[in-house]
C-alpha cells in the first residue's frame, strides 16, 4: 500500500475552442495544485479545449447547417492529438511537478472527436487513455464512441487509478468493470453540476469501496469565443457550468467539497490502506458477489471499422496495422 498522500481536484475553465491557451491554463493549474502538495491532480471533463454547453452546431433532425459545420470545424481544430505537441506539454507539466495527472480532453483521431481522459505519471509518461464509451444526448453528434480497449484501471505507486466520464457513472456495468479491476482511485471528470451529482459520487464510493475524485468545470460565458451563441445568452457573467467538484472516501464520507459558483482547487488526504476497512463488509466483486447468479462479460478488444481478411493479403495488412499500433504506443510512452 502507498503512504497517505494529498490529492487535488481542479474546478476551473479552459479557454474554450483555443487549444494552446487551454493547455497553458492546464499547465498553470497543475503548478498551483502541486504547490499545495498534491501528488494526484484531477481535471474536469473536456478541459482541453472546452465543453460546448448550450451550442447546437446547427443541427436539426435530417438537417445540418453550413454555420454548424463551420462551428464543428473550429471545435475539431481545438482538439488535441495523442501523441502530439499538446500531450507533450501536459506530460512535461506532470514531470516538472512530479504529479500523477488525470485530465479530460477532446481527442482528434482522423475525422472523429472523442471525449477522453489522459493519465500521466510523475515522470511524464502517458500511462493510458480512456475514451468515453457513451456520449450523452447531443454529445453523440460531436463525439464518437469509445470501445472496451480503453476501459482500464492502471497500477501506480499511489494506487490503482481509473476513470468514468460524466454519465458513464450512471452505467452499472461500466462501474462493475472498474470494480472488477480493483480500482482504488476512481476519477470522475464531469460537467454535471446538478445537486444530484454529489449523492451519485457518494453512492459510487460506498458501492465500490474506493476513493472518488470528481472534478467539474466552473465556466462562464466569457470563457467562450464572443461570436458563438449559446442558448444561455451573451452576458459575460452568465454561468454555463457551476462546478460541484468533490472528493469522497470509501465509506461515502465527503472529504472535500462540493463547491459551486467559483473556481477552486479542492484537496484531501488519501490513504488507500483505509479501503480494506470498508471491504470488511462489502466487496461487490468478491465476497458480496454471487457469480453463480450474476456475471458480467466485458469486451476489451479494439473495435476496428476496417479489417482486411483476404487470405495472404490480410496478414500483410494486419502486420502493417500492428506496426502502426506499436508506433502509436511508443509515441505515447515518449510523451
Amino acid at each position: 500500500m502507498s503512504q497517505p498522500f494529498l490529492a487535488a481536484v481542479v474546478q476551473d475553465a479552459p479557454v474554450a475552442f483555443d487549444l494552446q491557451a487551454s493547455v497553458a491554463r492546464a499547465v498553470q493549474l497543475v503548478a498551483e495544485a502541486a504547490a499545495r502538495g498534491a501528488q494526484l491532480v484531477v481535471f474536469p471533463e473536456a478541459f482541453v479545449s472546452g465543453y460546448p454547453k448550450g451550442l447546437d452546431f446547427g443541427a436539426r433532425v435530417g438537417m445540418r447547417s453550413p454555420e454548424g459545420r463551420d462551428m464543428f470545424r473550429r471545435y475539431y481544430e481545438s482538439a488535441l492529438e495523442v501523441p502530439g505537441p499538446e500531450t507533450a506539454a501536459l506530460s512535461a507539466a506532470a514531470r516538472a511537478h512530479g504529479v500523477h495527472l488525470v485530465i479530460g480532453v477532446i481527442e482528434r483521431d482522423r475525422g472523429t472527436l472523442y471525449c477522453c481522459v489522459l493519465f500521466f505519471g510523475p515522470d511524464g509518461a502517458l500511462l493510458g487513455t480512456h475514451r468515453k464509451v457513451m456520449p450523452t444526448a447531443m454529445e453523440r453528434l460531436i463525439w464518437g464512441f469509445g470501445d472496451g480497449s480503453t476501459l482500464q484501471v492502471l497500477p501506480t505507486p499511489l494506487g490503482r487509478i481509473g476513470a468514468a466520464i460524466c454519465w458513464e457513472n450512471y452505467m452499472p456495468q461500466l462501474r462493475l468493470a472498474l470494480y472488477g479491476q480493483g480500482i482504488q482511485l476512481y476519477c470522475a471528470p464531469t460537467v454535471d453540476d446538478r445537486e444530484t451529482w454529489l449523492p451519485t459520487m457518494r453512492h459510487i464510493a460506498l458501492e465500490g469501496r474506493c476513493f472518488v475524485l470528481s472534478a467539474c468545470q466552473f465556466a462562464r460565458r466569457r470563457d467562450f469565443p464572443p461570436d458563438l451563441s449559446p442558448v444561455q445568452g451573451d452576458d459575460p457573467d452568465n454561468v454555463l457550468i457551476r462546478g460541484g467538484s468533490c472528493i469522497i472516501g470509501p465509506l461515502g464520507e465527503v472529504l472535500a467539497g462540493p463547491v459551486f459558483d467559483q473556481p477552486a482547487i479542492l484537496t484531501a488526504e488519501i490513504d488507500v490502506g483505509a479501503i480494506s476497512r470498508g471491504s470488511f463488509d462489502l466487496d461487490v466483486v468478491g465476497h458480496y458477489a454471487r457469480p453463480d447468479l450474476f456475471q458480467l462479460t466485458v469486451n476489451t478488444a479494439p473495435a476496428r471499422a476496417v479489417r482486411f481478411t483476404d487470405n495472404g493479403a490480410s496478414e500483410a495488412h494486419e502486420a502493417i496495422a500492428h506496426t502502426h499500433a506499436q508506433g502509436d504506443a511508443a509515441g505515447r510512452r515518449r510523451d
